[in-house]
């Protein structure tokens, strides 16, 4: 992970633990995505719970990256403010 953006100049590890809550998030969004990919795949296509959960295993093994930088987007987000407008020079925080 980059320390800095590019574009704007936000320092990406403010502080020791910053990304303590993005596990929260990264908890909370994958939680609830299992939930539903196991509805699906065992009540709604009908495969058994053991061909469910293998699937889900199965997703979760090559999309982990991108759950766990989407958490981390999601938790910036939360507790940066994004501003369009700044320029380069005034990025400095």
């Amino acid at each position: 992970m980059h320390e800095t953006c590019s574009n704007c100049g936000q320092n990406f590890l403010p502080e020791p633990g910053f990304y303590y809550g993005a596990m929260f998030v990264g908890y909370i969004f994958t939680a609830w995505l299992a939930i539903g990919l196991v509805m699906l795949f065992h009540w709604i296509i009908g495969w058994s719970i053991e061909v469910s959960f293998a699937l889900l295993i199965l997703i979760y093994a090559f999309s982990f990256i991108y759950f766990f930088r989407l958490a981390r987007s999601i938790w910036m987000n939360i507790v940066f403010k994004y501003d369009p407008h700044l320029d380069q020079s005034s990025s400095n925080r």
